[in-house]
């Protein structure tokens, strides 16, 4: 295995970027957690890594209920609920210097199998039962 990083910064660098990967047979893609790749162009990741039959692993649910492969990364609403929790904590007086830095400590992995199949990939039983999610 080989990585390549490859930073984008338009459309047509992710084009790129995502044709050069699909000519390996073996390549793939991990697409990293920033608003450029999430948000902004998300949705050109995903139509051209399926124009180009290209396995990609993004960082969030979402972007694989949206027609990704899969995702393997933090489970944001359990962030979300944990935020609120101290929002409480401070509009009740509590100083936010007092309160402990915390880290994310629910992980999900969601496989999106009905892009699997287009991609004429066999998602393994063992992967499906270790999957928090299975989009079909």
């Amino acid at each position: 295995m080989e990585p390549i990083s490859a930073a984008v910064h338009d459309d047509a660098a992710i084009e790129r970027v995502i044709a050069t990967l699909a000519r390996d047979s073996n390549g793939g893609l991990i697409v990293l957690p920033d608003a450029f790749t999430t948000s902004d162009h998300r949705k050109n990741i995903i139509e051209q890594a399926a124009q180009n039959h290209l396995p990609v692993i993004y960082p969030y649910r979402f972007i694989v209920e949206e027609g990704g492969l899969m995702s393997y990364g933090i489970d944001i609403t359990d962030l979300y609920q944990r935020a609120a929790s101290y929002i409480d904590r401070i509009l009740r007086g509590t100083q936010p210097a007092d309160l402990p830095v915390q880290q994310p400590s629910k992980f999900e992995l969601v496989i999106n199998l009905k892009t699997a199949k287009a991609l004429d990939l066999e998602v393994p039983l063992s992967l499906q039962i270790r999957a928090d999610a299975l989009i079909e």
